[in-house]
């Protein structure tokens, strides 16, 4: 998998930009940035990563992503003679530290952005509801655009359906030396999925003993690096069985597993399918 850092240009006199993107079915790109991204799927469905959380996705799949977290949408699957797109705005880069959102009136919104460290998928009929505002949203400029911003916002803490995706951090992160660190993690695991992963290498890359590693990377994301390590290779297995033909056993084994009944049991935890029912849906 090839990971890259994103420069997100944000217009001057503009605090945000919000536009509707093709998305090609190609190999994505794990990719970060130091901007706020709220992320509406408008067709398309398939796997979506951001952090440490690997999951499938469908139209109407709504996140809102703090910065640096690593993230990718892959496009498996479109509806017929519809193009897989979504609309995405992106804030500029110290949205968080700045007056945009900074006043009483607007502290559930800060709140919000806290918390989106970790990436928060929206679900349910409020949620889907959001498309409409969003739509409406790619045709304004200047004030009736920030008044449908807030709109916006004001909807997303109306939805009661959450689920916070990544263990990147907690929400009480400051957004600097720890996301980074871990970011940087995940960069490598990332890089080298495919080849191997050796935990010297890992520990070694934010100046740690292996063991110090271990305890910094399992109190920083409520997980360990080898639990984190097996989560990444199931979404390797996961891509391999919606693109390729290779039998399970071995993408079992090219994923990193020596035993089929623990890829099963360990796959079927994870994308909540067993390996053959996850490769009827791309078939």
């Amino acid at each position: 998998m090839e990971y890259i850092f994103e420069k997100i240009h944000v217009p001057e006199k503009h605090s945000f930009i919000t536009r509707e993107i093709q998305l090609a079915e190609r190999e994505p790109k794990i990719h970060s940035h130091r901007n706020f991204e709220l992320n509406f799927i408008v067709s398309g469905a398939g796997r979506r990563i951001v952090g440490n959380n690997i999951s499938s996705f469908e139209d109407n799949d709504l996140v809102l992503l703090g910065p640096e977290v690593p993230h990718s949408w892959e496009i498996l699957e479109s509806k017929k003679n519809t193009p897989p797109s979504c609309i995405t705005t992106h804030f500029f880069e110290n949205i968080i530290s700045s007056d945009f959102f900074n006043i009483p009136e607007l502290k559930e919104i800060e709140t919000l952005l806290k918390q989106a460290v970790v990436g928060i998928s929206f679900k349910g009929k409020k949620a889907r509801k959001i498309r409409n505002n969003l739509q409406h949203l790619l045709t304004l400029e200047g004030l009736p655009s920030y008044i449908e911003l807030l709109e916006i916002f004001n909807l997303l803490l109306e939805v009661d359906q959450r689920e916070f995706l990544a263990d990147t951090a907690t929400y009480s992160m400051d957004f600097s030396k720890d996301l980074k660190q871990i970011n940087r993690i995940y960069e490598y695991v990332f890089l080298n999925i495919e080849e191997g992963i050796r935990l010297e290498k890992a520990a070694d890359i934010i100046h740690m003993t292996p063991g110090a590693f271990c305890r910094y990377f399992k109190k920083k994301t409520k997980t360990t690096f080898m639990q984190y390590v097996k989560r990444v290779r199931i979404g390797l297995a996961a891509k391999m069985l919606a693109e390729t033909d290779k039998s399970i056993t071995q993408i079992c084994y090219e994923s990193g597993y020596n035993n089929l009944a623990n890829f099963n049991h360990y796959f079927k935890s994870i994308m909540k399918k067993t390996p053959s029912e996850y490769r009827k849906l791309y078939r």
